[in-house]
């Protein structure tokens, strides 16, 4: 497999187009051109070069407004899923310092969170993700039509605001926020139903920064709604300040250097005030399309969203060029399923399997303060699908073992099964708040994809004293009227 870059600046296209041609003997350089140098784009094309294929990759970074720019690996490794995570820890573990005194640790005070340190062992946590024996270069991909197979996964980047002035001049977006070599300090983060946003306004405030999160409707929209509350009502306790049913107006910038953010709430059109250190917008993301000249090669595209539109088998409106990731329509925006995708793709490019990749039940964890994991349908969606008559949910309100001594709030820690009313009782979604949600996430979504039935979690034996297993002893339904809350073991 071969990567191709260029640091400074960008190749011309006949170069590109060079290596998308044949060569002076008539064949082709390569089997396969990837575009986008991503987690799926990666998988796709080591798994391309495993099992024999000559491979490219093209990769280029755009840097940010805010001039962040960054290697291969794409959102996932640089400003993604894994500084994220590795921020969310951080916040953990100032919680787990406050706790530690609960079970007779001697802490001397005061703690705090020094931003510098996290930043530089974030940026060489990044670097030991990536591989190391690959020639990196970077350029831009534009796609010259030929008989090899072509596939873009670029993948997109978060948007600004076009309306509010002072947004794109004085804001950040996640592009930026984890390559900051100082505290952002008092953050204002708007959201526009963005999970992103609710997880790094959960690890900001969790390292001691005042934090407010505005939010104009929902939060987590697409995700079960009563888990939703859950996880912000949690968010609120913790500490994070929720402007409710509010959009901002201007963002200014005083001699003092802070930021004077407007806004007004929706339903009295009463405006407010207040001044910030930084203001982080999370209200969508853009496909990475507009650089490739796809018009020109005639591949369809969904004109509102600006994804590529791709049939189940990744491929798009013309023969040799397929899509997967982020930038396919349809798609969820999940590295995983990138990367899964991608792999199945390969195989199947290379004439080694006909597998196509299954999105049904795919399993995710949003990493706030009280993580939140589910898979398979909301509470919402089954209710839709089947009718209010059709489904049984069964419930439980929760206490980790861990809280009790900690004497920490556990009102919000809950889980539910949703299943079909009838028969076997077949499992269509779990939904999980608690500690380690993404853990006890992974080991139900086999289940899920097994066919699990409530039978099967009533026949399961619980590991004890543990969380998970309060999934397997759920036995109230909600139909029931009874009270959900677990006592004792």
């Amino acid at each position: 497999m071969a990567a191709f870059s260029r640091a400074k600046h960008r190749w011309k296209r006949d170069n590109l187009f060079r290596v998308l041609t044949r060569n002076l003997t008539g064949k082709y350089d390569y089997d396969l051109v990837v575009i986008g140098g991503g987690s799926g784009g990666l998988a796709c094309s080591k798994e391309a070069a495993l099992v024999g294929q000559k491979v490219a990759v093209l990769d280029y970074v755009e840097p940010s407004v805010k001039g962040t720019k960054w290697g291969l690996g794409g959102t996932c490794v640089n400003v993604g899923c894994i500084p994220k995570k590795l921020m969310h820890q951080a916040a953990l573990l100032g919680t787990a310092v406050k706790d530690a005194k609960k079970y007779g640790w001697q802490i001397p005070e005061p703690i705090f969170h020094d931003w510098y340190i996290s930043f530089f062992l974030f940026s060489r946590s990044a670097g030991l993700l990536l591989p190391s024996n690959e020639r990196k270069e970077e350029m831009i991909g534009n796609l010259h039509q030929n008989h090899i197979y072509l596939l873009i996964a670029t993948g997109g980047r978060p948007k600004y605001p076009t309306n509010i002035p002072g947004a794109m001049e004085h804001g950040i977006t996640s592009d930026d926020i984890f390559w900051l070599r100082k505290s952002p300090g008092k953050t204002i983060i708007v959201l526009n139903s963005s999970d992103v946003a609710l997880e790094c306004a959960g690890f900001l405030t969790g390292i001691g920064l005042d934090t407010t999160v505005m939010v104009r409707s929902i939060a987590l929209r697409g995700f079960d709604q009563q888990m939703a509350v859950l996880v912000t009502d949690y968010m609120e306790a913790y500490g994070t300040k929720f402007a409710w049913k509010c959009i901002p107006k201007k963002v200014e910038k005083l001699t003092s250097g802070a930021l004077q953010v407007t806004w007004m709430e929706i339903n009295t059109s009463k405006e407010y005030q207040d001044t910030y250190d930084c203001i982080l917008w999370a209200v969508g993301r853009a496909p990475e399309t507009k650089l490739l000249g796809l018009d020109k090669l005639g591949v369809q595209i969904n004109k509102e969203t600006g994804k590529i539109i791709v049939r189940p088998d990744e491929s798009t409106s013309v023969p040799n060029i397929y899509a997967f990731g982020d930038i396919a329509e349809g798609r969820p925006e999940l590295t995983p399923t990138a990367i899964k995708a991608g792999k199945l793709l390969a195989h199947r490019l290379a004439g080694r399997s006909s597998e196509l990749m299954n999105y049904h039940s795919v399993a995710t964890t949003v990493f706030t303060p009280l993580e939140y994991g589910c898979v398979g349908l909301s509470e919402e969606e089954a209710e839709k699908r089947h009718g209010k008559d059709g489904i049984e949910v069964y419930h439980a309100f929760y206490k980790p073992l861990e809280f009790t001594v900690a004497e920490r709030d556990a009102g919000q820690c809950y889980l539910k099964v949703v299943c079909e009313r009838e028969g076997d009782q077949k499992i269509l979604g779990l939904h999980f708040t608690g500690p380690n949600a993404g853990e006890l996430m992974q080991g139900f979504a086999l289940s899920l994809k097994c066919g699990a039935t409530y039978s099967h979690l009533l026949q399961t034996v619980g590991i004890h004293p543990t969380c998970a297993e309060e999934v397997i002893k759920v036995n109230i339904t909600k139909r029931s009227g009874l009270d959900a809350t677990v006592t004792g073991c």
